[in-house]
């Protein structure tokens, strides 16, 4: 098998993994028969999950609700903290505007969100 091809597979192949995983450790020479097929099954399983399975970057509104959400911060206080409106706020978390550079920048000092979420890149 060169790649795996559906999920029957995936899912096979996955509960193979989970199974040599005890029987495999740093200490095991990479000559032993556990060792090469955990390191080419995980090898597949990787591919297949990158492919099928792909997860997204953060986007600016998900990553506000969750700091929010860990911050315990509700709008206004948001708002205070950043110096802004709460109607800006308000805009920001449904996506009808983006902050302004030097807003962007107070987000990611003071709220500890990557530049690059903030900024969408």
């Amino acid at each position: 098998m060169t790649r795996i091809e559906n999920e029957a597979q995936y899912n096979w192949a996955v509960s193979r993994v989970e199974k040599l995983l005890p029987l495999v450790d740093d200490n095991t020479p990479v000559t032993d028969n556990n060792y090469i097929e955990l390191k080419l099954l995980s090898e597949l399983v990787a591919d297949y999950s990158d492919e099928h399975y792909q997860i997204g970057s953060p986007d600016l509104v998900s990553t506000l609700k969750l700091r929010m959400y860990e911050m315990g911060l509700n709008q206004t206080s948001l708002a205070g903290l950043l110096g802004i409106s709460k109607s800006r706020i308000s805009d920001y978390l449904n996506g009808r505007s983006e902050p302004t550079l030097t807003i962007a920048r107070e987000m990611s000092i003071k709220l500890n969100i990557n530049a690059d979420i903030v900024l969408g890149v």
